[in-house]
């Protein structure tokens, strides 16, 4: 019996043409506008098809793999120092990215949430509320961490 419903939007050559573009380094978007569909039409086909999902992952990761080869060549040697300080910025932002001068550290914000937890310890009366003020700054101090994808140093 054969089965009802349009026939899919990518066929076999679309789906040939996506992988080699990502394959290259292009994005999901340039795929999809070169073999004239949405970049949903690629999510929704992956989603359905995951022989086509993990060709897709494939092919991303073979151009992200060859930046880091050309990169990684690059920054061995000297003159191209850049290249490793590049690569160094991106894979370990918090470590070694460019910070605006006036930008905080998780450290420093901290730092300073304690200096006000003591102040508010020093010069509130109330008990109670000190405690649940205390409480709530403690919190926050502790929600640094996680939202910096690892807690500072």
């Amino acid at each position: 019996m054969a089965k009802c419903g349009r026939r899919p939007v990518l066929d076999e050559i679309k789906r040939r043409e996506i992988l080699a573009i990502l394959a290259v380094g292009c994005s999901r978007r340039v795929a999809a506008e070169y073999v004239a569909c949405s970049p949903t039409t690629i999510q929704n086909t992956a989603a359905r098809d995951q022989h086509f999902a993990e060709a897709l992952r494939h092919a991303e990761s073979q151009a992200e793999i060859g930046y880091q080869r050309s990169i990684q060549k690059a920054a061995s040697q000297e003159k191209y120092w850049r290249a490793a300080a590049w690569a160094l910025e991106r894979r370990n932002p918090q470590d070694y990215a460019r910070r605006p001068p006036d930008a905080l550290t998780h450290k420093q914000v901290k730092e300073i949430l304690a200096e006000i937890a003591a102040i508010i310890q020093e010069e509130l009366t109330v008990a109670a509320y000190r405690k649940r003020i205390l409480k709530r700054v403690g919190q926050v101090i502790s929600s640094l961490g996680a939202r910096g994808g690892r807690k500072p140093r």
